[in-house]
């Protein structure tokens, strides 16, 4: 590994004095279809090239290391809440709290929470008036059984959070364009009540992820106003943004977190 000095680029979101933010694929170490910025131990990337990256982010976060709360993801609908006391467990614990979990929140300054995503809808929520935040995971299993929904609801009963009161991002992810379905996906969006935001284009059906989980949102009484959508598109900005399906899943991840 070279030793010269290198800053992961990020998109940060503007929300206040909260922290909000994707990784890009620019500003790290790794190489192949991991290059270059790519913290995510669980898709294959060397682990040397992982260590360096996330040296790099905690570095331009400004926090050490078991302050960077990332868990191992399975299209679920597991919240996992991180108290004060996460950052001191030993590693093995704070894995294994952590496995097979879609959602990270917490009310804790100085943790980053985030997940990780490579065409999947990251998500980030933001109770100022609580002074809590969420971090979810919505790939389409996600979002057909409503995990941003149950994490609004997991945040209401940890932190008294009010719907009204949050401003969120859908982070960069699958545009309704590039997302191509069979009719097996299409069937479940549909009895899931999501049939207005799909559509039958060049002879595929195509689901709109993102518009899914804005949906949700809004109808749990979060303001319109309230909900940034970023325009990225993972599959068609590939350049910037990883993608599992132009890259296969041997691939680098996108990293969307917050800090209170």
């Amino acid at each position: 590994m070279k030793n010269e000095e290198f800053v992961p680029q990020l998109h940060y979101y503007n929300k206040g004095e909260v922290v909000m933010f994707s990784t890009t694929r620019h500003g790290g170490v790794s190489q192949g279809e991991y290059a270059s910025f790519n913290i995510n131990e669980y898709s294959g990337d060397a682990q040397e090239a992982i260590a360096a990256n996330r040296k790099a982010l905690c570095k331009e976060l400004g926090i050490d290391e078991a302050h960077l709360v990332m868990p191992h993801q399975t299209h679920g609908v597991e919240v996992r809440q991180i108290a004060a006391d996460f950052v001191a467990l030993p590693d093995n614990i704070r894995r294994m709290i952590l496995e097979g979990v879609d959602a990270v929140m917490t009310n804790e300054s100085g943790i980053c929470i985030g997940v990780s995503t490579a065409d999947c809808i990251p998500i980030l929520i933001y109770d100022k008036e609580h002074h809590a935040a969420c971090a979810v995971h919505a790939g389409w299993r996600g979002t057909v059984a409503r995990i941003v929904e149950k994490a609004v609801k997991a945040m209401a009963l940890a932190y008294k959070t009010v719907p009204q009161d949050l401003q969120c991002v859908i982070g960069p992810g699958i545009s309704f364009d590039a997302f191509e379905v069979g009719m097996e996906v299409y069937d479940q969006f549909r009895q899931a009540g999501f049939e207005m935001v799909s559509g039958f284009v060049r002879g595929k059906w195509h689901i709109d992820l993102k518009e899914c989980n804005r949906q949700q949102l809004v109808a749990l009484g979060v303001k319109q106003e309230a909900i940034t959508v970023s325009p990225k598109c993972t599959y068609n900005e590939n350049a910037d943004f990883f993608s599992a399906r132009k890259q296969g899943i041997n691939s680098g991840r996108i990293f969307t977190g917050v800090m209170l």
